[in-house]
């Protein structure tokens, strides 16, 4: 499949709102923009609820959702009339000052976490970026470590920056980018014993381990649930040794897990935690919580120009008041469930080529069997011809992590499509 073709006229669709190109040009694109993506060949350029439409004007159902980021879905009314008031009236400015937004915000969470404290950003890997040096910062000047060490786990991961792809458990994303930072050390997933042993190995000399920072289930890790048990011994070594217990919810905060936040599913609550993708539902804005007794920042020690601005902070308001008011974790639940249903029929139907079904929510992910012709790269790009967008994680496993609005019709049709998939492309 291609979509390279010459670029077209230009127009403004007076109903529908949006620019429209009757052609698209895939070269000139690529001439421009670094190939730092490895890109399916569609080029979107509209979106209402969970659909979404090419430049070709063909429609897709969408089980991507930005990679788990537009939680109300594509031009939800109460998005579109914030991001207009508020474009209108102030869009950004210096932390210098208060940001009325940023308080509403902030004191949103608060009252509904565990958090005492929030710290703005622009992403996830900013939010973890935070999370790292707040550990470190509060290694040394409170646990009194003069080098701390931060765990994290196998297959984990904690976003693209040189300390995040450290934290990141994965040599994929490592490769190429030594020397990477000092301070970190990886321990295999839902294995307490291993932390156990970590922390008695490292504990020598100057080294001590100071935090452990682990994702309450691994999205780009295979969509693999934390262990409650192993979380709850987690939090009980934390209390003991006084280690801080990290959270990255970017991926499963906001509602995605059938939760507010991920850790609800775990019974145990988090010393400092992470937020983005979902945050502002598709509005570029990241958080970093924590708990009072570990807010050791303190003015200079860090910022972000564009952290907390005007207009991310009342759109990350509307998506978590939204949320709220309309009852959406509701539908989470119930369209979780339905999906996981549907997706464990299917590996019945077709064992030879579905090994596992797994997930929270609605971050649910479909694992082929090692021996299956079947790969996940090839089912999606076939699902992209049946007009369905699903998500990779990792070259066996297949995400699906719709906007959180999504409905039992389009989850039916999301499942009819996939069953399809299996059957002939198999073959």
């Amino acid at each position: 499949m291609s979509i390279q073709t010459l670029v077209g006229q230009t127009t403004i669709d007076p109903q529908l709102g949006f620019t429209s190109s009757s052609a698209f040009d895939t070269d000139r694109f690529d001439q421009a923009v670094m190939t730092t993506y490895g890109r399916f060949a569609i080029a979107l350029e509209k979106g209402e609820g969970c659909r979404v439409w090419d430049t070709q004007g063909r429609e897709y159902l969408d089980f991507v959702a930005g990679i788990a980021t537009c939680t109300l879905g594509h031009a939800h009314p109460a998005m579109v009339e914030t991001v207009t008031n508020q474009i209108k009236k102030l869009h950004h400015v210096s932390n210098f000052y208060y940001i009325p937004e940023q308080g509403e915000l902030a004191n949103w969470i608060v009252q509904h976490s565990c958090a005492d404290r929030v710290f703005f950003c622009n992403s996830g890997a900013e939010a973890n970026e935070g999370a790292i040096k707040l550990a470190r910062k509060y290694a040394h000047t409170v646990l009194e470590i003069e080098k701390p060490i931060i765990l994290t786990a196998h297959a984990s991961f904690h976003g693209r920056t040189l300390a995040t792809i450290t934290a990141t458990g994965q040599p994929k994303y490592q490769k190429n980018f030594d020397p990477l930072m000092p301070g970190f050390h990886y321990v295999p997933y839902n294995d307490i014993g291993a932390v156990e042993a970590a922390i008695s190995e490292l504990d020598e000399g100057d080294y001590r381990v100071a935090a452990i920072m682990l994702e309450p289930l691994q999205g780009e890790g295979g969509v693999r649930p934390g262990d409650i048990s192993y979380f709850q011994q987690l939090r009980q070594i934390c209390n003991e040794t006084g280690i801080l217990l990290i959270f990255d919810e970017v991926q499963v905060g906001v509602g995605r897990s059938g939760n507010l936040w991920g850790y609800e599913h775990l019974g145990v609550e988090p010393d400092v935690f992470t937020s983005a993708k979902g945050l502002g539902g598709g509005i570029p804005i990241g958080a970093m919580m924590c708990k009072s007794f570990c807010d050791v920042l303190k003015p200079g020690d860090h910022a972000s120009t564009f952290g907390g601005n005007p207009f991310a902070c009342a759109v990350a308001l509307t998506v978590c008041q939204t949320l709220e008011r309309d009852n959406i974790l509701q539908n989470v639940q119930a369209r979780g469930e339905q999906l996981r249903a549907g997706l464990n029929a299917l590996a019945v139907k077709y064992p030879q080529h579905i090994a596992d079904v797994r997930g929270w929510g609605l971050i649910n992910g479909m694992e082929l069997q090692a021996d299956s012709p079947l790969n996940a790269v090839d089912v999606v790009k076939a699902a992209i011809d049946e007009g369905l967008l699903i998500a990779p994680a990792g070259p066996k496993v297949l995400r699906f992590v719709p906007p959180l609005i999504v409905s039992e019709a389009e989850v039916n049709t999301a499942l009819q499509i996939v069953d399809k998939l299996i059957a002939t492309t198999a073959t």
